[in-house]
């Protein structure tokens, strides 16, 4: 099946959809959209499943959509539109991290944006998307995914925890916070933790490629399992996680808080 993208017109009001499993990034997007003239409405999704219901129901011409998700991937996400469609929104990729993705991206002219976000980046993306022609953009995309796809396969998708009798293969987007205990840190997943022998610091910078920041002199947290946060009367913040965990984050670490989204919206003060 031969794709078309849908042609977009500077002329015409755009309608996007955010597609991004941590929500201070589809907040700070959302924000920076409202900001533009151009845009008529956005939508935002939480995962690819989320995204590709939206997208059976209402049609968008821009698809702002992170690579690395829970279920289904960005690419997974455009290969099932690939099935079932005959014509694409333009994609727009988010990525965290990876240089190799970033290098495949810059050699097939495709657009993209890396968190933590930058508003320029962000807007000279979806202004590009009303001016590259939808054969250009067609040609890219389909250019570009087999690279794509073998860059995320080649990528480390498990960690290996050494504990006291074993070595556990562990996704890593599965832990939600790490937290120091003596000589030990505890991995916090959704069904158990772990307990192995290391320092906080060291784990820290291990785990700072896939998205963990420190909030606490003893506490690590996953950025995508981040729901929200709010001040406290200390200085600190409280910081809430997805399954409802709380953490404090020190006023030491607070600096940090903006590594979750890459903006501060809606207060100079962030």
């Amino acid at each position: 099946m031969q794709l078309k993208s849908e042609r977009i017109e500077r002329k015409d009001m755009l309608r996007v959809l955010v597609v991004d499993d941590e929500p201070l990034c589809r907040e700070a997007l959302s924000t920076l959209l409202e900001e533009r003239a151009d845009i008529a409405e956005h939508d935002v999704a939480c995962d690819g499943v989320d995204a590709l219901n939206k997208l059976s129901q209402s049609n968008y011409d821009v698809l702002l959509l992170d690579i690395t998700m829970p279920e289904l991937s960005g690419l997974e996400v455009v290969d099932r539109l690939q099935e079932t469609r005959e014509r694409l929104p333009t994609i727009i990729f988010i990525t965290a991290h990876t240089e190799h993705a970033i290098a495949a991206f810059d050699r097939h002219a495709l657009d993209y944006i890396v968190k933590p976000f930058v508003p320029d980046r962000v807007n000279e993306a979806i202004d590009r998307a009303t001016q590259v022609s939808a054969a250009s953009r067609t040609a890219a995309l389909m250019d570009a995914l087999a690279e794509l796809r073998s860059v995320e396969r080649s990528g480390p998708r498990r960690i290996a925890v050494k504990t006291q009798n074993q070595i556990m293969l562990v996704d890593p987007t599965e832990i939600f916070a790490v937290v120091a205990d003596g000589n030990y840190v505890l991995l916090h997943r959704k069904n158990g933790s772990s307990m192995v022998r290391d320092s906080i610091s060291s784990v820290a910078e291990k785990l700072e490629p896939y998205g963990f920041v420190r909030i606490h002199r003893s506490v690590l947290v996953n950025s995508s399992h981040v729901e929200h946060f709010s001040p406290l009367f200390s200085g600190e913040y409280s910081l809430t996680m997805r399954g409802g965990q709380r953490f404090t984050v020190s006023r030491t670490y607070k600096k940090n808080l903006r590594l979750f989204a890459g903006l501060g919206i809606g207060s100079e003060s962030f």
